[in-house]
């Protein structure tokens, strides 16, 4: 049965759930007392489920964040073209490889929405509502870091109650961990590459306790944050509380939980 898991799942894929299990040094390669491949499995299993909880998460977030983008840039820059407007923009370099991304979207397109434009009018780009509905969410961040308008930037930012610096960097994370779960790659005890920063100020709720920024619980707030702001009844930390119970083998500090989570006034401010 095992043969069959590895030939199916691929054996470098599932050797990153069996290095957990190995005793140090790991170079060994010799597995604790009473290991199984079952408990790789059910490692695999779990890193699979929490992936898709997360992207389920990350899609309400990209889309408000995209809404945000759109909006705020079309009123303060009294253009629906702005998103390919040169002059909205600080590096020109980053511009013209956005542009070209933009270019590539716009022209693969298949999307009915994407055609009726191109059928019924004449401008190259359309407009930024639209844009928004075809560019990958990454190429969307990369337009609102190269904005000029540094009030532009403070009003999008303050929609979440986050200084620009910190709203930047946190959906960066966010942006970094849906390619991750869009990859099928290992999340739940990977540490990430870069350091979110941190804002100097906080009007909703947030933690308290000390934890690795770098593990993916630093993810889940940010992702909770979000999402208290977009949805605030929502049932986040039912569904990661009903995942950890089902997986109660998990070592939830390898995932950078800290003792009594849920008590934290980030995840217990709403419904709990």
């Amino acid at each position: 049965m095992a043969a069959k898991y590895i030939e199916n799942i691929g054996y470098y894929r599932l050797s990153a759930y069996m290095y957990p299990l190995l005793l140090k040094p790991k170079t060994d390669h010799r597995y604790k007392a009473g290991t199984s491949f079952d408990q790789v499995l059910m490692l695999y299993r779990f890193d699979k489920k929490l992936r898709i909880l997360i992207f389920n998460e990350i899609e309400k977030i990209e889309i408000a964040v995209r809404s945000a983008i759109v909006e705020t840039g079309c009123k303060f820059t009294n253009n629906p073209f702005g998103m390919t407007d040169q002059t909205n923009f600080k590096d020109i370099t980053k511009f013209n490889h956005t542009l070209a991304l933009i270019d590539s979207e716009v022209s693969h397109s298949r999307e009915e929405f994407m055609t009726h434009f191109k059928q019924k009018y004449n401008e190259k780009h359309p407009p930024a509502w639209i844009l928004s509905e075809i560019l990958p969410f990454g190429v969307l961040t990369s337009i609102y870091s190269n904005i000029t308008n540094m009030r532009l930037k403070k009003c999008v930012a303050q929609r979440f109650g986050l200084q620009v610096s910190p709203f930047e960097s946190w959906i960066t994370i966010v942006t970094l961990t849906r390619n991750a779960c869009c990859h099928h790659a290992r999340v739940w005890n990977k540490r990430n590459s870069i350091r979110p920063t941190l804002p100097n100020r906080l009007s909703n709720p947030w933690i308290s306790s000390d934890t690795d920024p770098l593990r993916i619980y630093f993810n889940l707030c940010i992702i909770k944050y979000f999402i208290n702001i977009i949805s605030p009844d929502n049932d986040l930390v039912q569904k990661i509380k009903s995942l950890l119970s089902d997986y109660p083998n998990v070592d939830l500090a390898a995932m950078g939980f800290p003792h009594r989570w849920e008590k934290e006034p980030l995840w217990c401010c709403l419904r709990d």
